[in-house]
């Protein structure tokens, strides 16, 4: 595992992470929720047949969730961080609460904000990078990059490099 082969690996918790988690844990609205954002293609790749996925009603989604996916595999993703501070760099899912300080912002918009974050201009005491809010490209503000770049559609996936004062994009 990545993770377990350095403490420089960090893993920053999502929203599809949340709704993982809680759909695990027998919640059916969001077992419902994340059989449109990836649940369905997560469940096949535990080996659920897609006509069984596909067929099931949502109480028989929250059994497919727990009996297919290992609990080691959830305390993992519950062991994701919310943010994680690299520098002058802040790194979140979602984004943040503008005007909130780092250790006040709420999990909900660390995993689910996105227009009043994204279209606030102003300083948030550090470069904050996040996905969740799509783009056709690179976003660079002066005070965010936003880095979703649609993978699952469009087949791009976007990756920040941060070295000394230099930063770059990869994309496949």
């Amino acid at each position: 595992q990545l993770a377990s082969a350095s403490s420089d690996v960090r893993l920053i918790a999502g929203n599809h992470e949340e709704l993982l988690i809680r759909a695990w844990e027998g919640d059916l609205r969001s077992a419902g929720l994340i059989g449109r954002v990836g649940g369905r293609e997560t469940l096949l790749s535990y080996g659920v047949e897609e006509a069984q996925f596909d067929e099931a009603e949502p109480e028989e989604l929250l059994a497919l969730f727990k009996a297919n996916i290992p609990e080691h595999h959830i305390a993992f993703l519950k062991s994701a961080d919310d943010w994680v501070i690299a520098g002058d760099y802040l790194f979140v899912h979602a984004g943040i609460r503008p005007g909130d300080a780092i250790e006040e912002q709420r999990t909900s918009d660390l995993r689910w904000i996105r227009r009043d974050f994204t279209e606030f201009e102003g300083d948030h005491g550090m470069m904050v990078v996040h996905g969740h809010t799509i783009a056709e490209d690179v976003e660079e503000r002066a005070n965010r990059i936003g880095i979703d770049t649609g993978a699952f559609a469009s087949g791009r996936l976007t990756a920040l490099g941060l070295q000394g004062s230099d930063r770059w994009f990869l994309q496949t």
